[in-house]
Formats: structure tokens, C-alpha cells, sequence
């Protein structure tokens, strides 16, 4: 069996949110209020949205050591993560806040033990499942953030910007291909 610890988790986790890091430094501050459709968010609102996505789990998983949730629960950490969205209203507040509230997640990641990443958290119906392991829920984080961040790259793509991890792709093609 492979085994995927706290460190691990937390290693992967940084390597998604420098990833995200990257893509908000490339996009310029003019097109932060960029909307791809009219009912979709703004690059801000995105980029503010994933900033503050994991301040939730944190406080479930860590503070409060919850092992049930409930909608009232659900609703509570939504509505305190809403308000702190707003509240990034800039590219360097934006910034600032990935860069933090990124590293706090990964190092709570990094001190989990297994015992921890296996405990269950259970949930009123009519959820199906009606528990997961604690590694799950928090898993659900980064694949959260992977989803915005395939968004923005697309969005890169309509301000006519070539996303970082393309960019590096194609500077080593040719390298590779010299080699062989």
C-alpha cells in the first residue's frame, strides 16, 4: 500500500496553491473584474473564492474537531467564508490572503496523523454518503481548488495569456526532443 500522510498531503496541496499563486500574479490587476459570461464571477471574485475556500475546513477540521455536520454547520462556515471573499477586494489583498491562508491549510495538513486523516465525519440525510473520512473531506479542498483553477486557465486563455504551466510545457519540448 502507498501511503499518503499529512506531509505528503500538505506537500501536494502547496504545489496546487503555488500553482493558483502563479496564475493570479500573471493575470493583470486591470483585468481582475473580467467576467468570462455575464452570470459567471469576476477573476477577483474567483481568485477571492480560493483564497478563502479553506478557512472552512480548517475550522471544522481543526478548531471545532467536528465529527458530524450539519446544514446548520454547512451554513455558518459558508456565511463566514462569504464575508471574507468580500472582503478581498484587491489583487494584492487577493494575493496576500492565497499566500496565507494557503500555507495555515497546508501545515494544519502537515501535522495530521493517520489516525486523524482516518476519523469520520457523519452527515444528516438525505446526504449519500452519510460519512467520509476526514482525508476525503479535505481532499474535496484541493480538488475544490484545482476546478476554480482549471476556470482562471481558460480565462487566461480568453485575455490572451498562455498559462504558466503551458508556457513551461513548451520550453521543454524542445529540449526533450533535442535529447532523444
Amino acid at each position: 500500500m502507498t501511503y499518503y500522510g499529512g506531509k505528503e498531503f500538505s506537500d501536494a496541496f502547496r504545489t496546487v496553491r503555488r500553482n493558483t499563486i502563479q496564475i493570479a500574479q500573471d493575470i493583470p490587476d486591470d483585468k481582475y473584474d473580467f467576467r468570462p459570461a455575464p452570470d459567471t464571477m469576476s477573476v477577483a471574485e474567483e481568485l477571492a473564492h480560493v483564497a478563502a475556500s479553506t478557512l472552512w475546513q480548517v475550522q471544522a477540521h481543526a478548531v471545532d474537531r467536528k465529527t458530524h455536520i450539519s446544514f446548520d454547520d454547512f451554513g455558518a462556515y459558508m456565511s463566514a467564508n462569504v464575508a471574507k471573499e468580500k472582503a478581498l477586494t484587491t489583487k494584492k489583498d487577493i494575493l496576500d490572503a492565497l499566500m496565507k491562508n494557503g500555507e495555515e491549510f497546508a501545515k494544519f495538513l502537515e501535522a495530521l496523523t493517520e489516525e486523524q486523516l482516518a476519523e469520520r465525519v457523519s452527515f444528516p440525510p438525505p446526504i449519500q454518503p452519510s460519512t467520509k473520512s476526514r482525508f476525503e473531506m479535505l481532499l474535496g479542498a484541493k480538488e475544490h481548488e484545482m476546478h476554480h483553477r482549471a476556470k482562471l486557465m481558460v480565462v487566461e486563455r480568453l485575455l490572451g495569456i498562455v498559462p504558466h504551466l503551458t508556457r513551461a510545457r513548451q520550453q521543454f519540448q524542445p529540449a526533450a526532443t533535442a535529447q532523444k
